[in-house]
């Protein structure tokens, strides 16, 4: 195998189990993990929960996302990231990606609904504080919602 490329051993501090916590009334603590695949080609992303109870909003309920799944991978010309997104609705989606210096991006820009989601890593690497947002022109946003992730 080649050499690794370096922009991904920046990924290195998401491998492992984290609980998620979105910020939505009646959502419990959720997980995710990270593990490198394809020799570390790429870094595979699998999140689930409890079932949505009846107190979630009808919203929530009826949209449930989990499980999904995510691939990262690599551009090297721009060392930017590219993720593959599928859910449990049959959603695909792909998103552009950015991770360095402890801020974490995700965007798409999508004919009537685009979103954005950024995550802040704590220092010690225990911890990421993260917010999704959505717009329907990619110029007015509004926040869909706050999640914590934590080790």
């Amino acid at each position: 195998m080649a050499k690794r490329h370096p922009a991904l051993a920046r990924l290195d501090v998401l491998v492992g189990r984290w609980s998620v916590q979105p910020e939505v009334e009646g959502l419990g603590v959720g997980w995710t993990e990270f593990a490198w695949v394809e020799d570390g080609r790429f870094l595979r992303q699998f999140s689930d929960a409890e079932p949505v109870p009846e107190t979630a909003p009808r919203a929530w309920r009826e949209n449930n996302p989990m499980p999904t799944t995510q691939l990262i991978g690599l551009d090297d010309a721009g060392e930017e990231f590219t993720v593959l997104y599928a859910d449990a609705r049959g959603v695909h989606r792909v998103y552009r990606m950015t991770f360095g210096d402890g801020h974490w991006r995700m965007w798409r820009a999508a004919p009537g609904f685009h979103q954005r989601f950024t995550g802040t890593l704590r220092e010690d690497g225990t911890a990421i504080d993260a917010r999704w947002e959505r717009s329907e022109d990619g110029a007015d946003w509004a926040l869909d919602f706050r999640l914590a992730y934590r080790r």
